[in-house]
């Protein structure tokens, strides 16, 4: 599973953009929000929390520049009946503070006023997710340092529970582990007992 990428902007459109890494394009939609927040310029360095979708037929990816943009994506798309293009409209109606801010004081009339949420699916989405969301202290909205990012990617990758490893690495540097890739990347896995 793809959880964050850091690469060249190929390709940039709202609603989607393509990253380069590695010689190989990533094709990643976005919410308006994050969008709007990348380099204008293509070429420039870009990096992105990713959710890796997979269905059937397709593996799509979906990026956010913010850990609260991405949690609340995951969140809505386990709303019954929002799915992932829904759940992009709905991030890109609001800003993810005032999105989650809204949905925990029940606010419907402020989510109906995003395009493509009616009356039904803004009360499921407060049902469900009311007492679910973080607040909004408790959820860094800042891209994570790149060499946490790496070292949180790479143990996902590995199998660790995204949870388990946000844990280590916090562990790894309040024991004042060097903060580049390898020695963080060392003192995780000495951590995690492999």
């Amino acid at each position: 599973m793809i959880a964050f990428l850091r690469g060249i902007l190929l390709e940039r459109a709202p609603g989607r953009i393509v990253l380069e890494l590695n010689g190989i394009g990533y094709e990643v939609f976005v919410p308006i929000s994050t969008y709007t927040a990348l380099p204008e310029h293509k070429n420039a360095l870009a990096e992105l929390f990713v959710h890796t979708h997979v269905r059937e037929d397709a593996l799509q990816l979906y990026g956010f520049g913010t850990r609260l943009e991405k949690t609340l994506f995951e969140k809505l798309i386990g709303v019954s009946g929002i799915g992932p293009r829904l759940a992009l409209a709905i991030l890109s109606g609001l800003p993810a503070e005032e999105l989650s801010a809204s949905i925990r004081s029940a606010d419907h009339a402020r989510l109906t006023a995003i395009p493509g949420v009616g009356k039904k699916t803004a009360e499921r989405v407060v049902l469900e997710l009311k007492d679910k969301l973080p607040a909004g202290e408790e959820a860094p909205t800042a891209p994570l340092p790149s060499a946490v990012a790496d070292v949180l990617s790479a143990l996902v990758n590995l199998g660790y529970a995204r949870a388990q490893a946000e844990k280590t690495i916090a562990r790894a540097l309040s024991q004042d582990a060097e903060h580049g890739f390898e020695p963080l990347f060392k003192t995780c896995m000495h951590l995690l007992g492999a």
